[in-house]
């Protein structure tokens, strides 16, 4: 991974990605644009409390919605103009915080939409300066990804992941996961076909928690695609032609349909009545403040 330096020192690093996967650097004055004094990368709550003589008892507590602002530094308009064009032609928006440790970096991200972004004039330095600010859709996260891939004659699990994991069952896809993050962590789950009857379940203690059990066939060619994130819930089947079939009719209304992996430790099993041969799964360990 490349990082910035001065002189010896690594800095962090700041950049935004869009769903394509493509990033415009916050840190290259040059050839994109230089973020400065960067603000509202912490959090704040709401409280509301009840007074009780003269202890007073909080009733309600939630999040505020978070704002990034900062000043963005261009060494001419072309790059201004690059980064409105890269804003308006991307459908959502990453920010990107890269954190330099002792021993390692580490990645964190946040959702985020444009708020506003000012114009005004080159200054006497030959510099456009200008403010920005995001709206936060959601908290930090880390993404964490495991892969697994097989055939018939070989098989194959990879993994891209750096926290405390382990898998306990090959043959079942059975995975225990340590969620270090400060609330319970949503999931995006990629099954590719052929599969039987696709099932998902949480456990802790060896008791189940949850469970999403469909009853249909995933086909060759065809992808199974769960998302738990609040901000993006969905179910839903991607034909070979690349139609997506909302799956609402196969939930069972009884049930928790959309769940997510509790803090601490947690066993995730991805089965269906056949071998799984490939199959992601990318866990979004969310915290307030990194």
């Amino acid at each position: 991974m490349f990082l910035k330096k001065v002189g010896d020192k690594v800095v962090r690093e700041f950049n935004l990605i869009n769903e394509k996967g493509q990033t415009f650097s916050l840190m290259d004055i040059k050839n994109y644009c230089l973020l400065t004094e960067p603000s509202g990368l912490g959090y704040n709550y709401s409280s509301e409390y009840e007074q009780i003589e003269n202890s007073f008892i909080s009733n309600v507590r939630k999040i505020e919605q978070g704002q990034i602002n900062g000043i963005v530094n261009f060494a001419n308009y072309d790059n201004y103009t690059k980064l409105v064009d890269f804003i308006e032609g991307s459908e959502t928006l990453k920010f990107q915080y890269i954190i330099p440790q002792k021993e390692k970096t580490l990645e964190f991200y946040k959702d985020i939409q444009i708020q506003g972004l000012s114009k005004t004039q080159i200054q006497t330095t030959g510099v456009l300066s200008e403010t920005i600010t995001f709206d936060c859709l959601s908290l930090w996260y880390k993404e964490n990804n495991v892969v697994y891939l097989g055939d018939e004659t070989e098989n194959e699990i990879r993994w891209d992941f750096e926290w405390d994991s382990r898998f306990t069952d090959y043959e079942n896809r059975n995975l225990v996961f340590e969620n270090k993050g400060h609330v319970e962590a949503p999931f995006l789950l990629e099954m590719n076909g052929y599969v039987l009857n696709p099932k998902i379940q949480v456990y802790v203690n060896k008791q189940k928690i949850y469970e999403l059990a469909l009853t249909l066939t995933v086909e060759e060619g065809e992808k199974l695609m769960y998302s738990t994130k609040d901000n993006d819930l969905f179910l839903y089947l991607v034909h070979a032609n690349n139609t997506q079939e909302n799956l609402f009719n196969y939930l069972d209304l009884n049930n928790i349909n959309f769940f997510k992996l509790p803090k601490g430790v947690s066993e995730v099993k991805v089965s269906g009545e056949n071998e799984i041969l490939n199959t992601r799964l990318t866990i979004f360990e969310e915290y307030v403040a990194v």
